[in-house]
């Protein structure tokens, strides 16, 4: 989730359309055995090994902050959370990774990894409190477990239960995301640089990590797809060239995992923290090195648009999401290909108020109808923000409460009951090839 705010001015433009042929309404799904892979893209559908549509439903699950370990595991056994997953009906889970992981945590012990960022940090309780109650809520995690063995884990157990895994390249330096000055937005080797936005995104770190994650995943069957990076943002005088350096970076990228694994789909986000792709229209991203692998990516939060306000009108941010991003659902045009909403949330501290879920505030509350409205209106693909209700260590706080889970803080059940019920339709699959 982002916490950077950008002017998304809500120009009336293409919404994406609805397919002619609608297909009778769904019941909300029940847990159900592993769909049949690989998936594959062919005009706005991800398709399942059978060629019939699969609609992804998905939750965010981190595991890119400082320890490089999937969060929750102190305060549950592992079985416990990907039960929860798949009982609530979820069918994949987009898992946050940092290329950190790969170049210096991947053979880290986890008792070494947390013993590392308690060091850094001054956290001693993330030995003394956090780590005793890893190892005694999931027992498996040995003096041996390496932090890419949890991932296993975690990937293994999802896929058992019929869950799907997209690995998402979320930061270079393991920490927390995003920000204008915490050096993981934009390419290191793009136009423009800036040591505030781009000082840990090395670009051939970036390529050797999505690699290396590539060929992991080639041993864990639950991986279907591969986000090559979250919310890119340029900052002061970068993406001033056309957006050349995306074009370029992006069609390296995808081509690469491709080559590495080409059963994996390849989930691609705009610019301007993935909120972007307006730049298609004019020119589309050469995407023939994953043809029938490829996903865009769209990302839309309350905080996204700054106008006081702005979701008392509906159907004009609804225009703004179809200008945007949403244009790419449009069938039979060059960039057409299915869209997920791979981040979205409101805060799940608020209220009942006349049996309304509220979240934050009032305008979270008209944000989340008019969203949930926009992705049913269109049968998209989605992945809300997100599991967690607690970090190990989050922006030097231990055990931070995070607001925005779905689950609590104990890891037990639904932080906020009403959410549940808001995005209930959202399982639904009413369109189709």
């Amino acid at each position: 989730m982002k916490s950077l705010t950008f002017l998304f001015t809500l120009i009336t433009g293409i919404s994406a359309l609805p397919n002619p042929n609608p297909l009778p309404q769904d019941p909300t799904p029940s847990p159900a055995a592993a769909p049949v892979l690989p998936l594959s893209s062919s005009s706005r559908w991800i398709l399942d090994g059978n060629n019939k549509r699969i609609k992804l439903r998905c939750l965010n699950w981190a595991g890119h902050l400082e320890t490089n370990v999937p969060e929750g595991l102190h305060r549950q056994p592992l079985e416990y959370i990907t039960s929860w997953i798949a009982s609530n009906n979820f069918n994949c889970v987009r898992l946050t990774f940092s290329s950190d992981l790969t170049f210096s945590g991947p053979t880290t012990p986890v008792h070494s990894s947390f013993t590392t960022v308690s060091q850094q940090q001054s956290k001693p309780a993330l030995i003394n409190e956090i780590y005793p109650g890893i190892i005694s809520k999931n027992p498996w995690i040995t003096a041996n477990t390496t932090t890419l063995d949890v991932f296993a884990k975690v990937v293994d157990s999802l896929w058992a239960k019929g869950v799907m895994t997209i690995l998402d390249n979320h930061v270079s330096k393991a920490s927390w995301c995003c920000n204008l000055t915490d050096g993981n937005g934009w390419w290191d080797t793009a136009s423009g640089y800036n040591p505030f936005n781009s000082r840990f995104f090395h670009t051939d770190q970036w390529l050797k990590s999505l690699q290396f994650m590539a060929a992991w995943a080639k041993k864990h069957r639950g991986v279907v797809g591969m986000g090559l990076r979250n919310e890119l943002r340029a900052f002061l005088l970068q993406d001033l060239n056309g957006r050349k350096d995306w074009y370029t970076n992006v069609k390296k990228a995808g081509d690469l995992v491709h080559l590495t694994n080409p059963d994996l789909l390849i989930l691609v986000g705009g610019a301007q923290s993935s909120t972007d792709l307006v730049h298609l229209k004019t020119k589309m991203l050469d995407t023939s090195g994953w043809k029938g692998k490829h996903v865009w990516e769209m990302h839309a939060y309350s905080f996204t648009v700054t106008f006081p306000d702005p979701f008392k009108n509906c159907d004009l941010v609804k225009a703004g999401y179809g200008f945007w991003s949403g244009f790419v659902l449009e069938q039979n045009k060059a960039y057409t290909g299915p869209l997920i909403m791979s981040e979205f949330g409101v805060g799940m501290q608020g209220s009942d108020v006349n049996g309304q879920f509220e979240g934050l505030n009032e305008q979270d509350h008209r944000y989340l109808d008019c969203l949930v409205g926009y992705l049913k209106g269109n049968d998209a693909e989605w992945a809300v923000w997100a599991i967690q209700g607690s970090y190990y260590i989050r922006e030097g706080t231990i055990d931070y409460d995070e607001t925005w889970g779905l689950i609590d803080h104990e890891w037990k059940g639904w932080r906020n009951e009403k959410f549940r019920a808001k995005i209930g339709d959202l399982y639904k699959v009413t369109q189709g090839p």
